[in-house]
């Protein structure tokens, strides 16, 4: 039997949607998008959306109607890391434009090796982990993430098992966005 999904519907403002986001309010609200010019720190477009409607969603159009309107030539955008999505990635490269976009950092699990025990190979395309094991790529999921798996057989035996991961099939896997700049020094490279 399908599950019944609770629908929630305001009659003082329909035109309103309804937002539950993780450390927001929860309810009928609407949305304010603001495109701020860099330069000269003046709000350039403010459009409005229902509040269940994603910050991304309406970001090329706003794009596309400032360098319509102004006649901008947008050479370098910046995003805070709801932007980071494959459309936006995608359709700012095609534009030519360098976007800087922040990236939501994921907390380790309690108790497991972080990321950054794990070294990662550019030209192998591989991780190493604490225990000199290779985690090969595996997939590229929808949200733009690489993984790199470990190999079970090799992991159910190591030593470091129980501080790496607790998967049931002992395999660990490490995730990379598809967008992940690597430092040489003190200089970025993509």
């Amino acid at each position: 039997m399908d599950e019944e999904k609770e629908l929630k519907v305001i009659t003082t403002d329909p035109d309103s949607g309804y937002m539950a986001r993780e450390g927001k309010l929860e309810g009928f609200f609407f949305l304010e998008h603001r495109t701020v010019d860099m330069k000269y720190n003046i709000i350039t477009d403010v459009h409005v959306t229902q509040g269940n409607v994603h910050d991304s969603l309406p970001y090329i159009e706003r794009l596309e109607r400032q360098t319509e309107r102004f006649g901008f030539n947008v050479e370098a955008v910046a995003l805070d890391a709801g932007y980071l999505t494959n459309p936006i990635c995608n359709k700012l490269e095609q534009k030519k434009i360098f976007a800087v976009i922040a990236h939501r950092r994921f907390q380790p699990t309690q108790g497991l090796f972080p990321k950054w025990k794990f070294t990662y190979s550019k030209e192998q395309n591989i991780y190493t982990c604490p225990n000199a094991q290779e985690l090969k790529y595996s997939t590229t999921v929808r949200k733009g993430y690489k993984h790199y798996k470990s190999n079970p057989e090799v992991c159910k035996t190591c030593p470091f098992l129980a501080k790496c991961t607790r998967s049931q099939n002992h395999t660990k896997v490490v995730t990379r966005h598809v967008g992940k700049i690597e430092r040489i020094g003190s200089v970025k490279t993509v």
